[in-house]
């Protein structure tokens, strides 16, 4: 099975199954010398957690980071830092009476076309579990990336069709972590409760929006024409579960706009050069321009609902489905960690591709 390494010269290799023993990944080309804070990454890993909000999945896993290689005396020392997350409440055995059924809108029925088998128990390999691995990596660039005063920010501005009116230029998003949605605006999050409740009450799901705005970025990261900072992001995001859309500035918008609405004019601010507006998103010709980069993740409903769907057995048999199990109503809260992790894996991967990052030349404090 190929596709389970990203990065070119920061490399991340995932590994593990819903219902294994364990995932993990291998996170190499991290510079050495970097004083790292395992509660920190542990935070993150809470915050992506099952079992923590009202709508999410009620399966209880700890989800604690156990780093194996290259990390010594909390230092990184340039190795490959091995890490993995035990699975202690997988609960197996629901996922029994649908070993021989194709769930709908589930991965399990491209899986058995291309690989010949399936791992039916919580989706296997396809499962969102395997995102804890990216958010434990992504939180180790994170804290690097906060040495040159880069910082990712993710909220949810979309659940269902309760929209955030306003940009992020408008929001607090340091009111995120305090909402039970993960939405700075709370009339918003309001509305995102009562519909979330709506949904769970019928045995359905909804999906949603993730919005992450990265600052502190300096211009000319990216490495046309294929590997532009825009298409690495893009892939990085659509590489997550669920996910069915990106776009960045001021995105699909831009469709219906004239050009002389949407071109950011130049000026001249601060003793240099900005553009006034940032309808771009903060990259040109796949380059960082060293304004805010601002981009959108769509994710679809959660497959598994509590309604009776139909479908067929791998004989082609029809079957009303039951699915039962741990699912969540709506994975879009838990899903702003993994957009951050991998915006801060392909960001520290491209600072380090520009050589701004090195090893034992990290900034200090």
């Amino acid at each position: 099975m190929a596709g389970n390494t990203t990065g070119i010269i920061l490399q991340l290799t995932s590994f593990g199954e819903s219902h294994g023993p364990m995932i993990g990944g291998v996170l190499d080309g991290f510079p050495s010398g970097f004083m790292l804070d395992i509660n920190q990454v542990q935070e993150k890993l809470n915050k992506r957690a099952p079992g923590n909000q009202p709508f999410s999945s009620p399966r209880k896993e700890p989800d604690l980071i156990e780093i194996v290689s290259g990390v010594f005396n909390q230092q990184t020392t340039g190795a490959p830092i091995a890490f993995f997350i035990r699975n202690i409440a997988p609960q197996s055995a629901d996922y029994d009476h649908l070993k021989d059924v194709y769930r709908p809108s589930h991965a399990g029925f491209a899986y058995q076309k291309k690989y010949g088998c399936q791992d039916y128990r919580g989706g296997g390999r396809s499962s969102a579990r395997e995102t804890s691995v990216r958010v434990a990596a992504g939180a180790m660039c994170e804290q690097l990336l906060a040495r040159y005063n880069i910082s990712i920010k993710g909220y949810v501005s979309q659940i269902g069709t309760v929209t955030v009116p306003s940009s992020y230029r408008e929001l607090d998003m340091n009111k995120t972590d305090q909402s039970t949605v993960r939405c700075p605006d709370p009339v918003a999050e309001a509305s995102m409760l009562a519909l979330l409740k709506q949904v769970k009450a019928d045995g359905d799901s909804t999906g949603g929006i993730v919005t992450c705005v990265i600052r502190g970025v300096p211009a000319g990261l990216g490495e046309p024409v294929f590997n532009k900072l825009q298409a690495d992001l893009g892939a990085a995001m659509l590489s997550i579960n669920a996910v069915k859309g990106f776009d960045y500035g001021e995105g699909f918008a831009a469709a219906a706009m004239t050009g002389s609405r949407h071109n950011d004019a130049y000026t001249f601010i601060n003793q240099d050069i900005h553009p006034e507006t940032n309808h771009a998103g903060g990259i040109l010709g796949g380059i960082s321009t060293g304004e805010d980069i601002f981009f959108r993740v769509a994710f679809k409903p959660v497959p598994s609902i509590s309604k009776i769907q139909h479908t067929v057995d791998k004989s082609g048999h029809k079957i009303e489905l039951n699915i039962g199990g741990h699912h969540d109503v709506c994975f879009v809260p838990r899903a702003v960690p993994v957009v951050e992790a991998m915006a801060a894996l392909v960001i520290s991967d491209h600072m380090l591709l520009a050589g701004l990052i090195r090893n034992n030349q990290i900034k200090p404090l």
